[in-house]
């Protein structure tokens, strides 16, 4: 099997609308935001760059550190406020060389965002650099990782693999989150899901399917090859293919390219949508490269779901995030 379905073209996420009647139902705004790289570069000490965190360090001082601006966070954080999403999924990255100084310092920006409820975190392979204490680091984001209460797993959580799957259910939506962050080699930024969590993964996709949920799964690392290397590439996209195969899914939210990235996911279940935000704090002059989020309304009709996605990017000369792009999309029930 190869894992290549992707629609390379701009209007790859449009779908053929058919005549629809919405249900009475409350519409459901989700804002995707991903890759913000925060950082706190002036209180590194020596020891910590002893390991890989050097290498993204050099990349740091030498160009990364120049593109990405965290003062666009302010302006995304307005312009959210704006907008007022009903919910905000943040899929990786949130931290450059993962210092627990850059995990506190998350911690106050998604206060900012809103209420754990409210903000879903996935972790990105920066957040997973290197390996670190649980209690220095993840242990500050748990409120805005964990599973809805009744879908929590049983015991402490000591790790990343103790929490997910997660499963966030709101109203007709399912909030999905897949793990595929860990320590990788000095020159990769590969990531993997893993066989334990694709077997949980599994069970709440053949579960939401039977509620009829809209279900959205978010990601780090990008589910269709080609889009990045393959040192940046989520290694067991095979196995995860063959989940989506049997039970599907209704969107794919991910992060990690850096760029922005519309593609088609095609399987025996139905067709995909799946969605790539670049950075949200990229002051980049290359268009596909440029700060922006995206903002998704979903309304259940008879028969699927209507989707109005906007796109949200970062404008220089206004110092604002402005619409670029206004997408609507039919989504058919499975």
């Amino acid at each position: 099997m190869t894992f290549i379905h992707s629609d390379e073209t701009r209007d790859s996420i449009h779908c053929p609308r058919i005549d629809m009647v919405p249900v009475i139902e409350k519409r459901f705004v989700l804002a995707h935001v991903s890759d913000p790289h925060i950082s706190c570069l002036d209180q590194i000490k020596k020891s910590d760059l002893l390991n890989k965190r050097l290498l993204g360090y050099l990349r740091w001082k030498l160009h990364r550190g120049a593109e990405h601006r965290e003062e666009i966070l302010t302006i995304l954080l307005k312009d959210l406020q704006r907008i007022r999403p009903d919910h905000i999924t943040i899929t990786g990255d949130l931290t450059h060389l993962c210092l627990p100084a850059e995990f506190k310092k998350v911690q106050k920006w998604l206060r900012s965002l809103g209420s754990p409820t409210q903000v879903t975190v996935i972790p990105g392979n920066h957040d997973t650099y290197v390996g670190t204490d649980w209690r220095q680091t993840f242990a500050y984001w748990l409120d805005y990782m964990v599973s809805d209460s009744g879908y929590q797993q049983n015991g402490p959580v000591k790790g990343l693999g103790d929490l997910f799957p997660t499963l966030r259910v709101r109203g007709q939506i399912a909030l999905i989150g897949v793990c595929t962050a860990h320590p990788s080699a000095l020159h990769l930024a590969t990531g993997s899901i893993g066989t334990p969590q694709l077997k949980k993964l599994e069970t709440v996709l053949r579960q939401t399917a039977a509620q009829r949920l809209f279900r959205i799964i978010s990601i780090h690392h990008p589910p269709i090859s080609g889009i990045v290397s393959w040192r940046r590439r989520l290694t067991d996209a095979e196995a995860l293919y063959t989940v989506l195969a049997r039970y599907g899914t209704e969107l794919i939210l991910h992060g990690h390219v850096h760029k922005t990235a519309p593609h088609n996911l095609h399987t025996q279940a139905g067709l995909t949508t799946v969605v790539g935000a670049p950075s949200a704090t990229s002051s980049s002059r290359i268009y596909e490269r440029r700060a922006r989020y995206y903002v998704y309304k979903i309304n259940a009709c008879r028969g699927g779901w209507d989707v109005q996605l906007t796109e949200r990017i970062y404008s220089p000369d206004g110092d604002s995030f402005i619409p670029e792009r206004l997408q609507h999309f039919y989504i058919p029930a499975r």
